[in-house]
């Protein structure tokens, strides 16, 4: 008899997400599930890390000029965190050797002078694998980068084909019911398939968020593509206007420069301040607002060292995509809502992590099924 069915759109559709699905889903499966391991890294490591037991009450906080002359001897002092909290510790980032670029963070009690390196653990071996797997595959960065990047937009297909499939062919309420839930009384096939087309649902704008960031570290075309669209460059590093400070008459102490931030940044926040390197240098001041919803967006002053305020960045007052470009890597990461929008992209990366396995369990239930009519 001959086969009278037509190749429909849907048909078409099906076949992409199928073909592309099996293709990648190894791939898929292993960046996802570090991406999971990666959400909470911060708060795992916290949970093990050295810790310094500070109270306030011990004595009164020393200044901040005898601080940074005690920990010289490790280095060049290149920026200060001052946290909220009178119970934690100040971090001082230092740059131990000319290798070390982003600098080693020395854990500093205020009122003691008491300090702290946390050594490295095998904790930060396995996140960094983790992070080597999710962003390289463990290969060299060349040949890792591009491939990781290549099934990103393979997700991205097979999301939106997803999403395409998991309309019903009638659009009426009865038949979309079916897809907002997981009939866990029926047989596993069934309920293999609902884990699969369900949750990839209710995943599915989530999982487009973290692919159209998460390109923008795997091709340098994608990225420079996203700032045209969105108007503002994304990974601004060293951009922007650029500033000199004066060589100071009286120079300010940090203390007072801190106490200027207070009047111009008028709240309650955790400081980060960047400091001078050379006679012209200036100084930056980052300050995170503690009662924003957002714990990673902050507001700038940059000032001279004699204290003269030369620029002052307020991030609510930025236009829209100029605070898009800056929150890429949060949004990839989960961050850019603190815990709220961590459990959501965990959960999410659960699911992802998920839909390859469910995906192609669907599949080889399909063979064995046509085998069986033939």
């Amino acid at each position: 008899m001959k086969n009278n069915k037509k190749y429909t759109f849907k048909k078409f559709i099906n076949d992409v997400h199928l073909w592309l699905g099996v293709g990648s889903g190894i791939i898929l499966f292993l960046v996802c599930l570090s991406g999971t391991l990666l959400v909470f890294e911060n708060e795992i490591k916290d949970v093990f890390k050295e810790k310094l037991t500070i109270n306030p009450i011990e004595s009164e906080v020393q200044p901040i000029a005898q601080l940074n002359q005690q920990l010289r001897v490790n280095g060049e002092v290149k920026r200060l965190t001052i946290p909220v909290e009178k119970d934690a510790p100040y971090e001082f980032d230092i740059k131990t050797s000319p290798d070390d670029r982003r600098g080693t963070t020395f854990l500093v009690n205020p009122y003691t002078s008491e300090t702290l390196l946390p050594k490295k653990t095998s904790l930060d071996e396995f996140f960094f694998t983790l992070f080597k797997i999710h962003r390289w595959l463990l290969l060299d960065v060349p040949v890792g980068r591009p491939i990781v990047g290549i099934a990103t937009i393979i997700f991205l297909v097979l999301s939106v084909t997803g999403i395409i499939l998991w309309f019903p062919k009638k659009y009426k309420w009865k038949n979309f019911k079916p897809g907002f839930k997981i009939k866990f009384s029926a047989n596993w096939k069934r309920i293999n398939h609902d884990l699969h087309n369900t949750l990839g649902f209710y995943a599915c704008i989530f999982i487009i968020i973290m692919a159209l960031t998460g390109l923008n570290w795997s091709f340098d075309w994608y990225r420079e593509g996203a700032s045209n669209v969105i108007g503002a460059k994304i990974f601004d590093r060293g951009g922007g206007p650029k500033f000199k400070s004066s060589i100071p008459k009286n120079e300010k102490s940090v203390e007072e420069l801190i106490e200027i931030s207070s009047q111009e940044l008028n709240y309650s926040g955790k400081l980060r301040i960047t400091f001078a390197t050379t006679s012209n240098d200036i100084i930056e001041i980052r300050k995170y607002n503690s009662n924003n919803f957002s714990p990673v967006t902050s507001d700038q002053l940059i000032l001279d060292r004699e204290g003269k305020v030369l620029h002052k960045e307020i991030f609510n007052e930025k236009p829209l995509n100029v605070q898009l470009a800056s929150v890429i890597k949060p949004l990839h990461t989960g961050e850019i809502y603190g815990s709220f929008s961590k459990i959501i992209y965990f959960i999410t990366c659960l699911i992802a992590t998920s839909l390859p396995v469910t995906g192609t369990i669907i599949w080889l239930n399909k063979l064995k099924k046509k085998k069986k009519k033939s």
